[in-house]
C-alpha cells in the first residue's frame, strides 16, 4: 500500500457515481417506525474527475439525503443527492483542476479555496454545515441540499475547522478545533466555542508538540483533550514531492489536557505509546480521571512512511480501546485498555450523552473471514453495552458493505440507547443500496425497515439525523 488507496482495494463500492437525482417514495420492506420523521444526510468523497492515483480522502463532497415523512398512503421515504458546490467542485465540473488538493503542497504555502466539504454534515444554530478538516464549514440547505457557500459566522472562524466538532448536550455549545493552521502542515492549532445561537464566543491558537493529522478530539464536562499522534505533517516533504502526511512512530503519542474554564495556555501534555486514532466514541470524567473510548489502530491505514514506502504489508486492524488519564499521576502517562476484540471503525453514541458517562455505543465491524479470503471491512454493525459483556451484532451477507450507523432516540425522554440505528448498505449482488433501520438495542433481530434505491450510494464517511422541526441531529431532551 502506498499513500493512495487504489479504487479496486477493499472495501468495494469505492468508485464515485456521476449523477444527481431524486427518487421516491422508495419500495419498503417492513414498516417505518412511528415517530421516526426527519432526514438522514450522509456525506462522502465523490470526485467529479476520478483519478486512480488520488487518495480516497480527496474527492468532492456529495450529500445523500433520505427523508422520512408522512405521505398520502402513510409514512414514506424519499431520496435526493447533490454535490457540495465548492470552488473545487466548480472547477472540476468545468474540466479544470485547482492546485493544492489533499496530499499536495498548497500553492505558496496557503489554502486558497473552500476545500472539498466531504467528511461530515451537522446542524448548529439553524445552519446545516458540510465539513472537512482543512477549511471553513460550507453551508447547505435542506430539503434541496443547495450549497450556500463557506460560513465564517461573521468572522468568528478563521482557517481550518474540524469535521468532528462536539455539541455539549447540556449547554448547546459547539466546541471545535483546527490543526495545521494558520500555516498548512504546521504544528499550529486552534480551539473555539460557538454559542447555541451561532456566535463564536472563544477562539484561541496554540502549538502542538509536533505537526500531525488530528482528525478528532475529546470533550468532557470540564475538559478538552487534543490527541497528537505520529501521523506527522511536513510542508518540506510536500514541497519536495514526498508524502505530506507520513507515519513516524518515534514521535510517540501526546495528548493535551485543557480545563474548559481555562485557556490553551493551561494545556498539559500527557504521553503514551505510538498509535493512531481517527474517531472517538465518547469521553467523560469520573473519580479523578478522564476517560476516552477510541477506535485505535497500531499503525494508520492509507498512509506511508516519510519516504513513501508502505508502513506494513498487512492492513492494520482497529479496536475499541479505553484511554484513562489519572489526574493524580505525576508521570502524566495515560493508560490504555482494549475493550473489544471485534475490529471496527466509525463509532457512534446517543449524542444526548456526549461528554458524559455513558452505557451504549455502536460501530461498524469487520466480517468473519472465509478460508482463503481477506477479512471483509464494514461488514456489519455492533452494539456495545458497557454494562454487560454480551455484544449485539448483525452481519450483512458477503459482499455487502454497511455505512456508519446513526442513532436516533425513540422519543425526547427515552432512556439512553432506546431508539433507532440508521445506515446505508451497498448490496453487492445488485450493485444498489438500501437504507436500513434497526432497533438500536436489538441489532441481531435484523432491520425493522428497509428502503431500496435503484442505484448505489458509494462508501462514504459520516452522516447525521436532522429531525423535522429544527431539532437537528440532537433530537430529544438533554440529560
Amino acid at each position: 500500500m502506498n499513500d493512495a488507496l487504489p479504487r479496486n482495494a477493499p472495501p468495494p463500492n469505492m468508485a464515485p457515481i456521476d449523477f444527481e437525482t431524486e427518487v421516491g417514495p422508495l419500495p419498503l420492506k417492513g414498516a417505518i417506525p412511528d415517530g421516526l420523521r426527519g432526514t438522514l444526510v450522509r456525506n462522502g468523497p465523490n470526485p467529479v474527475m476520478p483519478d486512480p492515483k488520488e487518495h480516497w480522502f480527496a474527492g468532492d463532497g456529495m450529500l445523500h439525503a433520505f427523508s422520512i415523512d408522512d405521505g398520502k398512503n402513510g409514512a414514506e421515504i424519499r431520496y435526493r443527492n447533490r454535490w457540495v458546490r465548492t470552488q473545487r467542485w466548480q472547477a472540476a465540473a468545468k474540466g479544470k483542476d485547482l492546485p493544492g488538493g489533499f496530499q499536495e503542497a498548497p500553492p505558496d504555502g496557503q489554502q486558497r479555496d473552500d476545500g472539498s466539504a466531504n467528511t461530515n454534515v451537522i446542524r448548529h444554530a439553524g445552519h446545516m454545515l458540510a465539513l472537512e478538516e482543512a477549511h471553513l464549514p460550507v453551508e447547505v440547505a435542506l430539503p434541496a441540499l443547495d450549497t450556500l457557500g463557506p460560513n465564517d459566522f461573521t468572522g468568528g472562524l478563521q482557517g481550518a475547522f474540524t469535521a468532528h466538532p462536539k455539541t455539549d448536550p447540556k449547554t448547546g455549545e459547539l466546541l471545535f478545533f483546527g490543526y495545521g493552521t494558520p500555516a498548512p502542515l504546521s504544528n499550529g492549532m486552534s480551539f473555539g466555542v460557538m454559542s447555541p445561537e451561532g456566535r463564536v464566543t472563544r477562539f484561541e491558537r496554540f502549538e502542538a508538540p509536533y505537526a500531525s493529522m488530528v482528525h478528532d478530539f475529546m470533550v468532557t464536562e470540564r475538559h478538552v483533550m487534543f490527541p497528537i499522534m505520529p501521523l506527522t505533517a511536513s510542508m518540506e516533504r510536500a514541497q519536495s514531492g514526498r508524502p505530506p502526511y507520513a507515519w513516524e512512530p518515534e514521535f510517540g503519542t501526546r495528548v493535551g489536557l485543557m480545563p474548559r474554564d481555562g485557556s490553551t495556555r493551561d494545556i498539559v501534555w500527557w504521553t503514551g505509546p505510538a498509535c493512531y486514532v481517527f474517531h472517538v466514541m465518547n469521553a467523560w470524567e469520573a473519580d479523578g480521571s478522564l476517560f476516552a473510548d477510541v477506535v485505535q489502530f497500531p499503525t494508520p491505514p492509507l498512509f506511508p512512511r516519510p519516504d513513501g514506502s508502505p508502513v506494513s504489508d498487512k492492513p492494520a486492524a482497529s479496536r475499541l480501546v479505553r484511554w484513562q488519564f489519572d489526574l493524580s499521576n505525576p508521570s502524566r502517562e495515560f493508560m490504555q485498555t482494549q475493550l473489544e476484540e471485534i475490529p471496527g471503525e466509525f463509532p457512534r453514541i446517543d449524542e444526548r450523552f456526549a461528554g458524559l458517562p455513558y452505557r451504549h455505543g455502536w460501530y461498524v465491524c469487520r466480517g468473519i473471514a472465509q478460508p482463503g479470503e481477506p477479512p471483509r471491512l464494514y461488514a456489519g454493525l455492533v452494539h456495545v453495552d458497557h454494562a454487560t459483556p454480551h455484544r449485539d451484532m448483525y452481519l450483512f451477507p458477503a459482499p455487502d458493505v454497511v455505512s456508519e450507523g446513526v442513532f436516533v432516540p425513540r422519543s425526547a425522554d427515552a432512556e439512553e440507547g432506546d431508539g433507532w440505528l440508521l445506515a446505508t448498505v451497498w448490496r453487492g449482488a445488485t450493485d444498489t443500496s438500501d437504507l436500513v433501520v434497526f432497533d438500536a438495542r436489538a441489532l441481531a433481530a435484523g432491520p425493522v425497515c428497509t428502503a431500496s434505491l435503484p442505484h448505489r450510494v458509494p462508501v462514504g464517511f459520516h452522516g447525521n439525523w436532522f429531525a423535522h422541526g429544527g431539532a437537528g441531529s440532537l433530537q430529544g431532551a438533554r440529560p
